[in-house]
């Protein structure tokens, strides 16, 4: 099958202005994605989907391609797969030929180092349309509602390594066939769930203190493989 990755990276954040291009461990935050992309592709099959010139002159050094998203794609209600959809139109309309697309989310920096070549394994061997990384989740949750915590996946008293195995979708890696994300699609109802059990799962960069952790496991990496 023929790939292409896709980072999409817009400018503007409320919570953590400007996150994408703020530095982690020397790089900017962006810079994580595309290397680790780089490190299984070649460059001219590597896209930063953005709407911002600051972005493109931080990723232009690496010899990637750039693609301007348009204006009504970068607010804050626009999704995800209307960014994908919209750049795979494009690059259909201009002759490219790719069975699907490799999303890696610019938030979501730091990856185990065979993850994405396991993931186009498994991809392939299962025929999906649609893959994407999932981790356990190891907590006691539940709802509040009228000043009252209803528990949802355990009872009270329950310990935490007696609870169901439930998981939650850690944003590392998916993987979509060009059909579905043409449907506006990035996880279909087949999704194969590759489950992936790395710390870094719990990376996920929304807030500058989801920044310093990031950088904490960066500094002790020789301990987290």
């Amino acid at each position: 099958m023929k790939y292409i990755v896709v980072i999409p990276a817009r400018i503007g954040s409320k919570r953590f202005p400007n996150k994408n291009i703020y530095p982690l461990n020397g790089l900017p935050l962006i810079s994580h994605s595309v290397e680790y992309a780089l490190n299984n592709f070649d460059e001219n099959l590597i896209w930063v989907n953005t709407d911002s010139s600051l972005i493109s002159d931080v990723v232009n050094c690496y010899g990637i391609n750039v693609f301007y998203r348009p204006e009504v794609l970068g607010n804050d209600y626009s999704t995800t797969a209307d960014v994908l959809k919209n750049h795979v139109e494009n690059l259909i309309q201009n002759g490219d030929i790719f069975d699907a697309v490799i999303l890696l989310q610019p938030t979501n920096p730091l990856r185990g180092e065979y993850l994405l070549k396991n993931a186009i394994v498994e991809f392939e061997k299962n025929k999906r349309s649609s893959l994407a990384t999932f981790s356990k989740l190891e907590k006691k949750y539940g709802s509040i509602e009228n000043e009252h915590f209803y528990p949802k996946n355990y009872t009270p008293g329950q310990r935490t390594q007696d609870l169901d195995a439930d998981y939650f979708e850690d944003g590392l890696i998916y993987i979509t066939k060009v059909e579905s994300i043409l449907k506006g699609e990035i996880i279909t109802s087949d999704v194969y769930p590759l489950i992936n059990e790395h710390i870094y799962s719990n990376v996920d960069i929304d807030y500058y203190e989801d920044l310093l952790y990031a950088e904490f496991l960066i500094k002790n990496k020789k301990n987290n493989e």
